[in-house]
This record gives structure tokens, sequence and C-alpha cells, in this order.
């Protein structure tokens, strides 16, 4: 067999690969990549129950409008965030995390391991920064896992 012929079905066989793996993730469901979110916490009390509501996103899931409500209060430990959260987009759409912030670095990390509805599968780690006033940025990486069968 020739050389060129070899290379033409090696490289069939390679796109045929690619194609089908491909063609099983979107299959599955799964879909990730990066987020970008910025927060409003004007109405953040700083209590247990307080919320920030999201300002803009770039995932369709998670919209304008949208709240993140904190179990734990600012401040215990001092200076510091160390709350479960939960994510709620409306209509029974809820993703539940943890989110750790140092009040003297603006600096923090929010994480979440699942969610209901169109949250369903929905993982993610964002670094958080302040932004000034009362605005913060979630930055970070996504994905929404395909469900197991029940």
């Amino acid at each position: 067999m020739k050389l060129k012929n070899m290379i033409a079905i090696a490289s069939f066989m390679f796109a045929l690969v690619i194609w089908f793996n491909a063609g099983s993730a979107s299959a599955n469901g799964d879909r990730n990549g990066r987020i970008h979110i910025t927060k409003d916490c004007s109405a953040y009390s700083g209590l247990a129950g307080g919320h920030c509501t999201i300002a803009s996103s770039n995932l369709p899931e998670i919209p304008s409008g949208s709240n993140v409500y904190y179990d734990q209060p600012f401040g215990a430990p001092a200076g510091l965030l160390d709350s479960n959260v939960v994510l709620d987009t409306g209509n029974g759409n809820r993703a539940l995390g943890r989110c750790m912030l140092d009040g003297s670095t603006g600096l923090g990390l929010c994480t979440f391991s699942d969610g209901t509805g169109q949250l369903a599968g929905f993982t993610a780690r964002i670094n958080v920064s302040f932004l000034g006033g009362k605005l913060w940025a979630w930055e970070g990486t996504y994905s929404f896992n395909a469900l197991p069968e029940r």
C-alpha cells in the first residue's frame, strides 16, 4: 500500500474518532466552559439569609436577576465569609454551593456541586474578586454533566 493511501486512511480514521467522541459528548448532554458573572450586593445584609443579585452572566441558565443566598453571616470567623450558598434562578432552578471570602483582600472562592431544574448537573469553581462599590466578579470554570439514568 502506498504511503499516500495509508496517510489518507489514517486521517480518515482520526477524523472519524474525533467526530464520534464529539457526538457522544453532545448526546450525553455534557457541556463546560468559562463562567463570567457580575454580582450586585446592594441588598446583602451580611446576616444569615442575606443575598446578592446577579447583574450580568454569560450563561443563559443563570440570568440577570437571579439571587445568591448565604446561609452563614459574614464575619464568623472575623473578617471572613465561609458559607453554604444557594443560587436561585427561579422556577425551581437552584444550585447548591459553598463560598469563602477574605474581607481584607476582597478575594474568595465559590464552588458548586449540583442543582435542580435547569441547574441539574451544574458544577463550578469560581474565583471571587471585588470590583468596587457593591459589585463583585465571579470568574472561573463550569460544567453541566449528564445526569445518570434512573
